[in-house]
């Protein structure tokens, strides 16, 4: 039998399992309790939050309540339901695709009691299409419904947005998306570090989707034990331990040792775009255990890691990592433009690594950061000084 990703093995099939989007599951299932089901709906939301899921879960909700009939229920999960019609605007999305549609509204479902339109990525139909729906939208058939997808809501026309119900899906929690990926690495039977866990819900940006994606890769591996430096060679990322001897150069002022580290980095294949992105990351953990104390649960770092964070931030102030954080967001601007970004990142990390010249940023938010950049001015009352 062919592989089926985890992706769309542990999709959510009920609205009790729904990750993320209570709120929104919750509303749904009271409208079918009450009666209250629209003719319309608009699920909007960046991919991988769980539109599609959703639109699927509602539609077995009005033909399959309680997953009966279960062949029905099934096929609807699966898109291959007759009464449930899924369409991709994004290579469906002329006038005859539309008109496709309008004309086989008018029929009854076979087997349920609704029959339900799921157009995902709809922004991607033609202003004709769009026109053409309008009027089926505005008084369709008492057996239609639609549910319109999409990771652009701008881009749907108001006239077609006013006839919706529109839902917003939020961005997962980390903490949700880690949850979850951790029960997953039990039922597959793996293992798997907390730390890891929690980097690749963290790289998954608040989809599901991409956070089950990457721990298929780490499973692909064949090792029964995932482990977060599995994870740094799989997607090149830099080793922590190398990224944290850097900071540490940088916070006594060694230079030499700085870019020493940095051209470790370098040479194990690490782009100079991704380090600057791990560092800015990096130095973003230290700046909130230097303002909201070592224990704050801002910081989604667990064991040694956490250890050895709370160690780098009390070497610095959180001033000083605002400023360093400044500087990498605008050597990766410059660096995308400039035909040396290796120079841009090595004068990033000497100017990071001479801590007693730089100025703090009062005075640069004052407009007199020139004067206070040299010399002994700039030892008086410096922000981003390192703690001694």
């Amino acid at each position: 039998m062919s592989y089926s990703v985890l992706a769309r093995r542990y999709r959510s099939r009920s609205f009790d399992e729904v990750v993320g989007q209570e709120p929104i599951a919750r509303t749904l299932r009271s409208a079918i309790e009450q009666g209250r089901v629209a003719h319309a709906y608009l699920f909007t939301g960046t991919r991988g939050v769980g539109k599609t899921s959703m639109a699927r879960i509602f539609a077995k909700a009005l033909n399959a309540p309680g997953d009966n009939p279960p062949d029905v229920a099934e096929a609807i999960m699966k898109g291959r339901d007759t009464d449930v019609i899924e369409l991709d605007a994004a290579s469906n999305r002329g006038i005859d695709d539309a008109r496709e549609v309008i004309a086989s509204a008018v029929y009854r479902p076979l087997r349920g009691r609704y029959k339900v339109y799921i157009i995902d990525e709809v922004h991607m139909l033609t202003r004709e299409a769009f026109n053409a729906l309008l009027k089926t939208m505005e008084e369709p058939p008492d057996h239609v419904v639609f549910i319109l997808c999409t990771t652009e809501s701008h881009k749907v026309p108001a006239t077609i947005q006013s006839r919706c119900q529109r839902f917003d899906f939020r961005n997962i929690s980390t903490a949700g998306i880690a949850d979850h990926l951790a029960e997953v690495v039990t039922r597959e039977a793996h293992t798997a570090d907390a730390e890891l866990v929690h980097a690749v819900a963290r790289l998954a940006a608040g989809s599901m989707r991409d956070g089950l994606s990457l721990m298929d890769r780490l499973m692909a591996a064949g090792q029964k034990h995932l482990t977060l430096d599995l994870l740094e060679e799989l997607l090149g990322l830099p080793d922590r331990q190398v990224l944290g001897a850097m900071i540490a150069a940088m916070a006594d002022g060694d230079i030499a040792g700085a870019l020493k580290r940095c051209d470790e980095l370098l040479c194990k294949g690490i782009g100079v775009e991704q380090l600057l992105m791990s560092l800015a990351e990096r130095l973003r953990d230290l700046m909130v255990m230097s303002a909201c104390g070592p224990e704050t649960d801002l910081v989604e770092l667990t064991g040694d890691s956490r250890s050895e964070a709370v160690a780098l931030a009390g070497r610095f102030d959180a001033a000083g990592l605002v400023h360093m954080i400044a500087l990498c967001d605008a050597a990766a601007r410059n660096g995308r433009s400039s035909p040396s970004a290796r120079a841009v990142l090595d004068a990033l990390v000497v100017r990071m690594a001479l801590t007693e010249k730089i100025a703090d940023v009062t005075a640069i938010v004052a407009g007199s950061g020139a004067s206070t950049c040299t010399g002994a001015g700039a030892r008086n009352g410096s922000a981003a000084a390192k703690k001694r």
